[in-house]
């Protein structure tokens, strides 16, 4: 059973291995349909510009949406308008005791006949007053503060 390498390897040699004949052409002719068989999938420009043209599409029509939505102004939102009192807490203060004086006085007077002409009078000039104020007002809102507004109120 033991055997010498140097015999094996003898035998080895004498035994050469010898390739079937038209060996290397079929391995060539393989190993070509192989290596060529395999293409590299090409997207196709057709494709490539329809998906460029959607893309355009969907930006444009949003743009022009959104820019719809932006100039829409909702109507019920309050808009704050400016007082002398949002000017001036001295403005405020002094607004409110002139508004609450008038009131209490306006609330003191017992109207009878005799002064019902007078009273009256009186209160077509507050009348009048609170539209100079409420003009004024309007004016101080779209012009801005400025001194001869603030006078005038």
């Amino acid at each position: 059973m033991t055997r010498d390498i140097k015999k094996l390897a003898k035998e080895i040699r004498k035994e050469e291995a010898s390739l079937p004949l038209h060996h290397e052409a079929n391995f060539e002719r393989l190993l070509l349909a192989e290596l060529h068989l395999k293409k590299t999938k090409r997207i196709s420009v057709k494709w490539i510009s329809i998906a460029a043209s959607v893309a355009i599409l969907i930006s444009v029509c949003s743009l022009f949406f959104l820019k719809n939505e932006e100039e829409k102004i909702p109507e019920n939102i309050p808009v704050k308008e400016m007082t002398l009192g949002t000017i001036s807490p001295e403005f405020n203060t002094i607004e409110t005791y002139y508004v609450n004086s008038i009131n209490l006085e306006i609330s003191e007077i017992e109207i009878d006949n005799s002064n019902k002409e007078l009273i009256d009078g009186y209160l077509l000039k507050i009348a009048e007053l609170m539209n100079e104020y409420t003009l004024l007002t309007k004016e101080l809102n779209t012009k801005g503060v400025n001194n001869a507004t603030i006078d005038a109120l």
